[in-house]
């Protein structure tokens, strides 16, 4: 199963768009016409560095956001089976799913926009390295009633939002507790996903009872609740309500999607940085499955054992399902490790066989080979029994009823201003003006252990939005132990000793 995911706020960089705006012109003078201004010169040149201001940043994410998906679809982008969005990017998801059209979502994104940006008083900072349980318990012990975690990015990463006061008194509390990676107070100018909002919150909730709301046509997973929206228009309105003060539980909301099945999230929008957070996710959940097996307890629920929908019709006793077990053990695992693969029990970990990460690599290979579809060598870790794998098999080959029966999200709908082609060019963005000394804006939506530069016009290699040099390392085999290091299951020396072994091995 797939999910579609639109990154929010702290997404947005000086040439975000770039190559899309032309192929698009209908909706880009609808979104001129909505915002009274150019979107397409806020996005390309940034004047006067606009899109750190909240007010400006969230429409320009909104129209990129839609045009990055737009542009899929043109290239043969299948329907989803669920769409997830973090913080403003929940409106790129409802506008994929049919909520509302282009323009009217754009509307709503720039009454939020303008709302969250009068916040003041208040602030946000991001702690990285603890727990949810080590950052309450910290706050209670120091009194700091005002701070609550306004973002759960990861299970080790978080932003707390509250008054500026307050979180500076906390900070070298946090500063000090053993495992911290950093305390980064975050340029923004109020406590966004908080009690504080409430203001904002409730005239933004007068203003959504306006809107008109479509039934979705694709499950939406809601920040709110990390379950998706429920139905009819006044639970959406509540929901997007509710999110500028109730913190934004992505992590939560990718549990749900990967407890249903998904097994494959394909971020849409400029940036990588919720599929960072999702492999964080993903990383933490397999290493306390590694934990359990260890133990000898059953098993954490992993990708594609409970399959939502889907899963009742994965019966264990069809015969398609049990001879393609049969084959996964005949022709991938038996090529590997002999006979014993024709007696693994069907829901016992790879692991158990002491596989190794290159004969990880090899078995993906030969899954790729065997089946004829693309097949990562993070599939296997991913669906590391023999069942497990073959739900997938079956799922990407549109026999366990879950992609051939999805419903296809609906194509975003122009207004009529767009259907009819107008000749309006945009205004610029508005130049200097009296709020040009104020605080930037910049909702934290996904931040990272370090304060996040806004302008991207000549980022260094070394920036978190620019590919690592080992992403572009095309040894799949150093890769897999490059992960196992990363995620705890070798240690530093087994890893080395690994790769100087392969190495030596190809010489």
């Amino acid at each position: 199963m797939r999910a579609y995911v639109f990154p929010g706020q702290g997404s947005q960089k000086r040439g975000m768009g770039k190559g899309l705006f032309e192929e698009f012109p209908d909706l880009c003078r609808e979104a001129d016409d909505v915002l009274g201004y150019a979107v397409t010169t806020l996005c390309l040149e940034n004047p006067e560095r606009l899109l750190n201001r909240t007010e400006y940043a969230q429409p320009a994410i909104y129209v990129v956001n839609a045009l990055h998906y737009l542009t899929a679809r043109r290239q043969g982008l299948p329907p989803a089976d669920y769409l997830a969005g973090h913080s403003l990017g929940e409106y790129s998801a409802l506008l994929t799913a049919g909520a509302f059209d282009f323009a009217t979502g754009l509307a709503v994104v720039k009454r939020r926009a303008e709302l969250m940006g009068k916040a003041d008083g208040g602030g946000m900072a991001a702690v990285v390295g603890l727990s949810e349980t080590a950052i309450e318990e910290a706050l209670r012990a120091h009194g700091a009633t005002g701070v609550v975690i306004a973002n759960h990015n990861a299970p080790r990463q978080f932003v707390l939002s509250g008054g500026k006061d307050e979180l500076e008194r906390i900070r070298p509390v946090f500063e000090r507790m053993e495992g911290v990676r950093g305390f980064v107070p975050l340029r923004v100018s109020g406590a966004f996903h908080s009690p504080r909002m409430e203001s904002a919150a409730d005239e933004f909730r007068g203003f959504l009872d306006s809107v008109d709301f479509g039934e979705l046509g694709t499950p939406v997973v809601s920040n709110v609740t990390g379950r998706p929206f429920g139905s009819g228009a006044g639970a959406v309105r509540e929901a997007l309500a509710d999110q500028i003060t109730r913190p934004v539980r992505w992590a939560a909301c990718v549990r749900y999607m990967r407890e249903a099945g998904v097994s494959d999230f394909v971020e849409i929008g400029s940036g990588r940085v919720l599929t960072s957070l999702i492999e964080k996710i993903t990383a933490e959940e397999q290493h306390a499955g590694d934990e359990q097996e260890a133990r000898g307890e059953a098993p954490a629920t992993t990708v594609n054992v409970a399959r939502g929908a889907g899963a009742d019709e994965l019966d264990a006793g069809d015969a398609a399902r049990r001879e393609l077990i049969a084959r996964i053990k005949r022709e991938i695992l038996h090529p590997e490790i002999g006979d014993a693969a024709l007696g693994f029990a069907d829901d016992e970990s790879f692991r158990r066989l002491g596989l190794d990460s290159i004969v990880y690599v090899r078995l993906a290979r030969k899954v790729q080979e065997v089946f004829g579809i693309p097949f990562k060598p993070d599939r296997i870790y991913a669906h590391r029994t023999c069942s497990a794998l073959a739900d997938y098999l079956l799922a990407e080959r549109g026999g366990a009823g879950t992609e051939a029966d999805a419903a296809a999200p609906r194509e975003i709908r122009p207004t009529e201003t767009a259907r009819q082609g107008t000749e309006r060019k945009g205004a610029e963005p508005p130049r200097t003006g009296p709020r040009e000394t104020e605080p930037e804006h910049t909702e934290p939506e996904h931040t990272e252990p370090r304060e996040r530069e806004q302008e991207h016009t000549e980022r260094k290699p070394t920036e978190p939005d620019e590919a690592p040099p080992w992403r572009e390392y095309r040894d799949e085999r150093v890769l897999a132990v490059l992960r196992d290091c990363a995620n705890g299951t070798l240690s530093v020396e087994r890893a080395i000793a690994t790769i100087r072994a392969g190495g030596a091995a190809r010489r």
